[in-house]
């Protein structure tokens, strides 16, 4: 009786091993295959991918080269907030109105690959994409796509209104043009004015995210 119930179980036992060898090659394979499931994230992975990914429309969107320039230029041309010449105050003013300018320039430049796959930058126009760093031609398709819109413009003035945020912010600024207010609720909203424009502008920008990849910004391989 156990020799009959061993011989009957041999060939299944072959079977399983036959099915346990082909999805072995399978995998190896077609390794893709086995990527296609996918797991059910939890709200704490979905929580943190929202995260990470306005986190990345934040760093793309918001005026940081402008801030730095703006940073590093202001104290010297205020001469530490003592602006004891109207000159001072010109230079200020001509500092604030070229990085707002560029604020708003740089929310209308956008990246495209070329044939060789390396990265070209341009500006957005309303018809298509000016690439300035090389001779690339665009289809009418492909330039359609990079056209100006009014999302841009929206970008680029939200972006003019955080950076004057940081103006009004900036102690120097305060002290050269005599900004200081005189009670103590001045104080109050001379300081908590700027940090609610800029939280509000992060919150746009958040709200309604780039597709664009301007200058300074990540383009993926595709």
């Amino acid at each position: 009786m156990d020799t009959k119930a061993v011989e009957h179980m041999q060939p299944l036992l072959k079977n399983v091993e036959e099915t346990a060898q082909e999805e072995s090659r399978t995998t190896s394979e077609f390794p893709l295959l086995t990527a296609i499931v996918k797991q059910p994230k939890t709200k704490k992975q979905k929580i943190v991918r929202k995260t990470f990914k306005g986190t990345a429309v934040l760093s793309k969107l918001l005026p940081t080269g402008s801030a730095l320039t703006f940073q590093i230029l202001s104290p010297v041309l205020t001469n530490q907030g003592q602006c004891k010449t109207q000159v001072c105050q010109n230079l200020m003013l001509g500092l604030v109105a070229f990085c707002a300018s560029l604020c708003f320039f740089l929310s209308f430049t956008d990246s495209v690959r070329d044939e060789r796959g390396k990265v070209r930058y341009g500006v957005a126009t309303f018809r298509g994409l000016w690439v300035m760093d090389g001779p690339v031609e665009l289809s009418i398709e492909e330039a359609n796509k990079y056209k100006v819109k009014l999302i841009d413009f929206f970008h680029a003035l939200v972006s003019i209104m955080i950076f004057m945020a940081l103006v009004l912010f900036d102690q120097n600024v305060v002290d050269c043009f005599g900004l200081k207010p005189s009670g103590d609720s001045n104080a109050l909203l001379l300081m908590l004015l700027p940090a609610s424009i800029g939280a509000i502008g992060c919150l746009l920008f958040v709200s309604f995210p780039s597709k664009r990849h301007g200058i300074g910004c990540p383009l993926s391989k595709n």
